[in-house]
Parts: structure tokens; C-alpha cells; sequence
């Protein structure tokens, strides 16, 4: 039996000329009901000048997400110029997963946060306006990836505090897929096969309910 409220409301409907036109509506369709997302698994992109520089910065990352997950480790960025000036001629890329799983709305933080991060290593490195350590957050979901920027696009979802998300990358047949506006060096053979992994441990602790590393325990 529909509720009070509910019998009220069709009555109502139903003594609409526009309703009485549609009658090949014989019944209302359930609302869509409000749930809470699954959680993500964040995973930071580094851009540095050398090794050392981003293992320098992996202990202060750790310390506010926890335990690595899986990382790809240093290797030359070569797609583009572009941080040529900040951070120098030749430098290198790396990726850190972590095992903690998060409300997707975090990002915000973790964006802002990384935001500082940079600020304060340009200022202890003495060039307050360059940044010598490029950090790039985002989180993944079984379904994509996505990165938190401070700057719109028209692919780009904003959320708050001048954040915003990119949907990146997005999984299916069993493999990451670029958008059309996808950077270059996230569409490229390295970095889909790592993201892939990452994916792998995503749903296995999805499923399970404990991190990849623990899989062998009882």
C-alpha cells in the first residue's frame, strides 16, 4: 500500500490533463535511491628532478596516506617540455599507490595539500616561485581514474575550494582507455600498464575487504 503522502500525490498526477494523455503510464517509477559511492584508492604522480629528490618526498607522503600500495618507480619524463624551467632539463616520473581506501570527496584535500607540499619544497629549495617537485593526485574507481586539477576544462568536474577532477582514463574490456583529452604521457604503454595493476589491487580489496599484500595470509 502506498503511504498517505504517496496516494495524495498520485491523485493529484492523475487529474492532470497531461497524465490522463500518457495513459500508457499505469504506475509510478521508484526515485532513484541516494547511496554512498564505494571508497578509492589514491595514487600520486611525481614529477622531480632526480631519484633522490622523489624519495625525499615519498616519507612525507606516507605519512599522511599510509602504507604504499604499488609503486612505479623513477624513470625519465620525456613527452613534454614543459617543466623544463621548474624543475630542469631531464627530469624523472614516478607513482606511488597507497593501501588506504578513501571518500572520493577527499581529493579536495589531498589537492590542497599537495599544493602546499610544493610551496613549501620551492621555498627550502630557494625559488619560491618554481617548483622544483610536481605532485599530482587522483583516486580510482573499478570504472576510471581521475586527476585533481586547480584549473577548468570543459571535461572537468569542479568540487570545491577551487578544485577540480578529470576523468582520465576509464576501464573497459578489461583494459584503461584514453579520452580524447587525456594527456599524452597518460595514454602511453607504461603508465596504462602500471594504473592497470593498481586496478587489479583495487578490486581485490574491494572484494575481500584487506589490502593485496595481506592475500596470502589467513
Amino acid at each position: 500500500m502506498p503511504s498517505a503522502s504517496v496516494a495524495s500525490a498520485q491523485k493529484w498526477v492523475c487529474k492532470q490533463p497531461r497524465f490522463l494523455a500518457l495513459h500508457t503510464f499505469t504506475k509510478f517509477a521508484r526515485m532513484g535511491e541516494i547511496r554512498t559511492p564505494a571508497k578509492v584508492k589514491i595514487i600520486v604522480g611525481i614529477l622531480a628532478k632526480d631519484a633522490e629528490s622523489v624519495e625525499a618526498v615519498r616519507g612525507v607522503l606516507k605519512s599522511r596516506f599510509g602504507e604504499e600500495d604499488l609503486n612505479l618507480e623513477p624513470f625519465p619524463f620525456t613527452f613534454t617540455n614543459y617543466y623544463k624551467e621548474e624543475i630542469g632539463e631531464a627530469p624523472v616520473r614516478a607513482f606511488f599507490s597507497y593501501e588506504n581506501l578513501v571518500d572520493r570527496e577527499t581529493i579536495v584535500d589531498i589537492k590542497l595539500w599537495t599544493n602546499d607540499i610544493e610551496l613549501e619544497i620551492a621555498k627550502a629549495n630557494g625559488t619560491p616561485g618554481l617548483r622544483p617537485v610536481n605532485l599530482d593526485p587522483g583516486y580510482m574507481t573499478l570504472g576510471q581514474f581521475f586527476l585533481a586539477t586547480t584549473k577548468d576544462q570543459r571535461q572537468r568536474v569542479y568540487m570545491q575550494r577551487g578544485i577540480f577532477v578529470e576523468p582520465t582514463l576509464y576501464f573497459q574490456d578489461g583494459h584503461f582507455h584514453a579520452f580524447d583529452w587525456t594527456y599524452r604521457d597518460y595514454q602511453s604503454e607504461n603508465y596504462i600498464k602500471y594504473l592497470e595493476e593498481v586496478r587489479k589491487r583495487l578490486a581485490y580489496q574491494m572484494t575481500t575487504g584487506r589490502p593485496y599484500s595481506q592475500r596470502n595470509k589467513k
